[in-house]
């Protein structure tokens, strides 16, 4: 499986952009996506996930309200829509396989095929 992440760019606070990660390969050999974040002298964390099968769905307190998970099994897709986008949003953000049991869907170690990261850089 290889993920492909695109999508971020330069917005003002308050906007909304939202990002796609293309999947090739095997989806079925993976138990969905995750999107998870890297802002400059930070730890990776976890934003939101979806498993293939059922479409259920995993935010980070910081994400619930203001983004949306979705997926199109289809085109082997999974797109974060995010609005209400604040100064704090900045950073790389990746999508990955989740590889891990349900209980780790948060924790970026149970994740494989990391994409390359696309950049969002949100304008106060």
């Amino acid at each position: 499986v290889q993920l492909q992440a695109y999508g971020g760019g330069l917005v003002q606070a308050g906007d909304s952009l939202r990002l796609s990660c293309e999947s090739s390969g095997r989806t079925f050999s993976n138990n969905g996506v995750g999107w998870f974040r890297q802002a400059p002298g930070k730890e990776r964390e976890f934003v939101a996930a979806i498993r293939w099968s059922g479409g259920y769905t995993y935010y980070a307190d910081s994400a619930k309200g203001r983004f949306t998970i979705s997926r199109d099994n289809a085109k082997k897709t999974v797109y974060l829509q995010m609005n209400s986008l604040k100064s704090e949003d900045r950073a790389v953000y990746y999508c990955a396989a989740h590889r891990g049991i349900l209980s780790k869907v948060r924790v970026a170690a149970s994740y494989r095929n990391w994409g390359q990261g696309t950049q969002v850089t949100v304008s106060s």
